[in-house]
């Protein structure tokens, strides 16, 4: 799933990054040990996975703070910002706070990978097994409210980003997609 946000980092390196959501902390690792990014500063709810992703990043040039996304929006300035598979976990109005600090924070661009609700079939399919996971696993977010791909768009081109959209569900059913939103000199 991560592997459009890597071979768009070996055509433009990211830079100094903060990964709202990191988790683990997995493609942070990738980015940094393959080069594709100086540093990187990793903010997640989970106190697990932030110490997981500490260790696995040892020696590499990634730090990670705990912080409630939902509590707390702040977002240190950094040349990239990625916001993966989490906009969709949060209630519409932090969504809309967490992505108005995101695209304050980005200097260069912000990446987005979330849910097209408008793909039919594909849409459904991905938001059923999004809410099934709620179910099963502790570490899914409380919600899945999927904003329309064309409001976080507006958002971004509001802020002076030029923005594409592109799927990213590559040999899966399932409705992802990424935005990119540069920002405009």
């Amino acid at each position: 799933m991560n592997r459009e946000i890597l071979a768009l980092a070996a055509e433009e390196p990211l830079g100094d990054i903060v990964d709202i959501g990191c988790g683990r902390g997995q493609l942070d690792v990738a980015l940094l040990d393959a080069g594709l990014a100086r540093s990187v500063v990793g903010l997640d709810c989970h106190a697990d996975h932030v110490k997981q992703g500490r260790r696995a990043a040892a020696g590499l040039a990634f730090s990670a703070v705990v912080q409630d996304l939902a509590a707390c929006q702040d977002v240190p300035p950094a040349t990239t910002v990625l916001l993966i598979d989490v906009l969709y976990q949060l209630e519409p109005r932090v969504q809309m706070l967490l992505l108005q600090a995101a695209v304050r924070a980005a200097r260069q661009r912000i990446i987005i990978r979330t849910l097209d609700p408008a793909l039919g079939l594909r849409s459904s399919l991905t938001l059923w097994l999004e809410k099934l996971m709620r179910r099963v696993s502790p570490h899914s977010g409380k919600h899945v409210v999927v904003r329309p791909v064309s409001c976080i768009v507006q958002t971004l081109n509001a802020a002076g980003f030029a923005t594409s959209v592109t799927p990213c569900w590559q040999g899966t059913p399932f409705a992802n997609v990424l935005i990119i939103g540069r920002a405009i000199a």
